[in-house]
């Protein structure tokens, strides 16, 4: 039920999230507009319950909120206040949805529920998604019964069900969250949108229990990859064209592309399981043609061309396959587990590819300074 559809073929969901959590040093924003949004204090049963009301439709703040997360644009800052929200106008009876507190997981599920009222209880997860927080244990069973219990859930409903995203397994543990709080832990359907086609029979059909990772859901995620390492790419091919020409600025970019771009839409097409040979695959794929082109060049002596080639030839693929590994923290085709062998086992390779590639290309520059002496 989070935003953020991921897999790399169609799987079942459920497997811990590998990527890197954010900070919780920033301050919360706003959720709906940037504007205050209006409260309710409650009290019941010596306890006051303070209650935020949204709606269901994005704003052009929202969606440009949306917008800025998807470029990376201030990572740490696209988070909602954790707390009950009432959606609607809800009534004790009324439902009650579990949503993480980044802003475009608790958008995708406010706006899945035009025309229910109902409340949403969002968990403090540090601005990360459903699926990367339940693997990091913010979205669990600790917080979720903190939750319930700081905001006076059991006063202000008498439905015993919480309604969370299938996403969030890895992280909840249900029998403990009865347990410790009385409620009920029921998981929806993987992405949002199914939300009001599940809520019709309370049942997820297997489409709804798959995660899809396709060509728009990997396409999506390319631009916060991308702009991380626009820069140094810029800096590296502006001294590459003046040290070697315009065809090694275009392999500096060429790989930069590649490994941000190229990955994620070749991604099923690429042969192998692990993401670091399918990078070090695509690597050499893209690395042979510019390998050539300097092995051909007549206007270089034999072992310049030589070195050259080599040079592309590691170096390439090890820095595709290390964005490539970037790649994990984004579908549930990787597990935590998983991703922790695959770094150890490829990383060493990667360092050493690009370390020899480094040495070959310091022998280089050596060689056409003495030349020039």
């Amino acid at each position: 039920m989070d935003n953020n559809k991921t897999n790399s073929s169609s799987k079942t969901a459920g497997s811990s999230c590998s990527c890197t959590q954010k900070s919780d040093t920033q301050p919360c924003n706003d959720v709906t507009d940037k504007k205050p949004i209006s409260k309710i204090r409650m009290i019941t049963s010596a306890h006051t319950s303070e209650i935020y009301t949204i709606t269901s439709t994005l704003t052009f703040a929202n969606r440009l909120d949306h917008f800025l997360a998807r470029w990376g644009v201030n990572r740490m800052g696209h988070i909602v206040k954790p707390g009950l929200y009432r959606l609607g106008n809800p009534t004790p009876d009324s439902l009650v949805f579990v949503s993480a507190n980044y802003t475009l997981s608790f958008d995708a599920v406010r706006s899945a529920l035009t025309g229910t009222d109902c409340y949403i209880l969002v968990l403090d997860t540090k601005g990360i998604n459903v699926w990367c927080a339940a693997g990091k244990g913010t979205f669990g069973t600790d917080e979720l019964v903190q939750r319930i219990g700081s905001t006076g859930l059991a006063n202000i409903v008498r439905y015993r069900t919480l309604i969370l995203p299938q996403l969030s397994a890895p992280g909840i543990s249900a029998y403990e969250v009865q347990r410790r709080s009385g409620f009920l832990v029921e998981y929806g359907p993987v992405r949002a949108s199914d939300l009001s086609e599940y809520l019709k029979t309370r049942k997820a059909t297997p489409e709804m229990r798959r995660v899809q990772f396709q060509l728009k859901d990997r396409i999506v995620l390319t631009p916060v990859e991308f702009v991380h390492v626009v820069l140094p790419t810029i800096a590296v091919a502006i001294i590459l064209y003046f040290l070697a020409g315009p065809l090694a600025a275009l392999a500096a970019i060429t790989t930069t592309l590649a490994g941000t771009i190229f990955f994620p839409v070749l991604l099923p097409f690429i042969p192998t399981h692990d993401f670091s040979t399918k990078g070090l695959i695509l690597g050499e794929i893209i690395a042979i043609p510019f390998a050539v082109s300097f092995a051909t060049n007549s206007t270089l002596p034999f072992l310049e061309n030589a070195l050259i080639s080599l040079v592309l030839l590691l170096i390439m693929p090890a820095l595709i396959a290390y964005l490539a590994l970037n790649f994990t923290g984004c579908t549930t085709f990787t597990s935590r587990t998983g991703v922790k062998k695959e770094i150890f086992r490829y990383v060493p390779l990667m360092a050493l590819m690009l370390g020899s590639g480094i040495i070959l290309s310091i022998l280089l520059g050596i060689i056409k300074f003495m030349k020039v002496v």
